[in-house]
């Protein structure tokens, strides 16, 4: 049966940083619970590509929000998982509302992506779900957002995900990401292709490289999740993606960075 990827509209997201040994024993105990998204079915170490473009004032308005740790934040991103042109590109809003996350999303045919990135709203033939009232009202808000800001393509941000989804409901979800590696681009283009990346975590092929471990939930933290966090020791952090590799970029230093990590968005 296919599983469900109905978007959430709000949930609970706790990260933590934790080696890769110890990532393939944390999968162990998952996989009591969960059954693999099935995206990642067939797929190396189970995991598929994301791809991340997002946008941001000229000076940088919407990072330094992140830096600054204002209450209610949020970012601006446009998410696609391939180059294929049949597949949906996804625009984003993704906000922080004190410890909620709250996101708005709007799937768009890529061969019109170019003209909504410019602000054009989309007719109905350029969206996959032209009757979702939810769809319609978050890609008029990421558009107002972005007029607001003047925001722009800033950076790429990249990863490998495995994760591990309730069989019926959509309600919890677990995510192993690895291999974050992050680029500049100020254009439009939707591509997979990075040139000279930063390379944020490794591709785990070191048992000490680092995976991002997310716990999504929506209302409740369920006990096993309590249990899993007591056996492996966990910590709970940030990785903020986007900062980091913003960090990386403008050449800050090692403390500044670390900052970065603090923050969970």
């Amino acid at each position: 049966m296919s599983q469900d990827h109905t978007l959430t509209a709000s949930r609970y997201e706790l990260k933590y940083l934790i080696p890769h040994r110890v990532a393939i024993q944390v999968r162990e105990f998952v996989r009591q619970y969960f059954e693999l998204d099935e995206f990642g079915e067939g797929r190396p170490n189970f995991a598929y590509p994301v791809h991340s473009l997002y946008l941001d004032s000229d000076n940088w308005e919407i990072f330094w929000r992140s830096v600054n740790g204002d209450k209610n934040r949020f970012k601006l991103r446009i998410r696609y998982y391939n180059d294929a042109v049949e597949t949906p590109v996804f625009w984003e809003i993704k906000r922080r509302m004190k410890d909620v996350i709250l996101k708005e999303r709007c799937a768009i045919r890529r061969a019109y992506a170019s003209y909504v990135m410019n602000g054009q709203l989309p007719a109905a033939h350029e969206m996959f779900s032209p009757h979702s009232t939810r769809e319609q009202m978050a890609i008029h808000e990421f558009l107002r957002l972005q007029f607001d800001l003047g925001a722009a393509p800033k950076m790429h941000v990249t990863y490998d995900r495995e994760a591990y989804v309730h069989g019926k409901l959509n309600d919890f979800r677990i995510t192993f990401d690895r291999h974050v590696r992050v680029a500049t681009r100020f254009d439009a283009s939707l591509t997979t292709q990075m040139e000279d990346p930063f390379v944020c975590t490794g591709p785990c092929e070191d048992p000490e490289d680092l995976v991002i471990l997310e716990l999504k939930f929506t209302d409740r933290f369920p006990n096993w999740y309590r249990d899993l966090v007591c056996r492996f020791d966990l910590m709970q952090t940030g990785a903020a993606k986007f900062c980091e590799g913003t960090f990386m970029y403008a050449g800050r230093d090692l403390p500044a960075r670390d900052v970065v990590r603090n923050m969970v968005l």
